[in-house]
């Protein structure tokens, strides 16, 4: 059974899990066009981290930044490749919303790579009702970025009525 708990940049599993997410991005990714946040960058007060387990295992990770009371942005949402389709990362997205939801969020946006590395990530996305959006927050028009919303509701879809 999977359980999502706050995450805990202490702990070397989820160290080096976050090394792995921001190491291969930027390898997948145009030099300046990769925007994975490392451990620093995660410890903002404005982030909230949160790792999913299975017994003692590791399968991802995913974190909330809050731009503003009403905007949230997904960041450093990634499966490890061995646990990957298992639903771990629908499970940590719809974790992701519903706590963005419950925050008086009403819209929620990210970030992701136009290359084919990131087709599975843009199709899990778009599979909960994301679309694709102009650049939001301090993000500009960049071919190797794609930009997501979803406006929330207080229906439990995820998708505005």
């Amino acid at each position: 059974m999977m359980r999502i708990i706050p995450g805990d940049l202490g702990d070397p599993r989820v160290i080096e899990l976050l090394h792995i997410h921001h190491t291969r991005a930027r390898a997948e990714t145009a030099p300046g066009s990769a925007h994975a946040l490392d451990l620093t960058g995660l410890r903002s007060p404005d982030i909230r981290l949160w790792t999913i387990w299975e017994d003692e295992t590791l399968l991802g990770v995913g974190a909330l930044k809050q731009l503003s009371p009403e905007h949230g942005e997904i960041k450093s949402m990634h499966t490890a490749q061995s646990m990957r389709g298992r639903g771990a990362g629908s499970a940590m997205l719809r974790h992701i919303i519903e706590t963005a939801r419950a925050s008086g969020m009403s819209r929620l946006s990210l970030e992701t790579g136009s290359w084919d590395y990131f087709r599975p990530a843009r199709a899990l996305y778009k599979s909960h009702g994301f679309v694709e959006c102009p650049p939001f927050a301090d993000y500009v028009l960049d071919p190797n970025s794609v930009f997501m919303t979803l406006g929330l509701s207080a229906n439990k879809s995820g998708i505005d009525d």
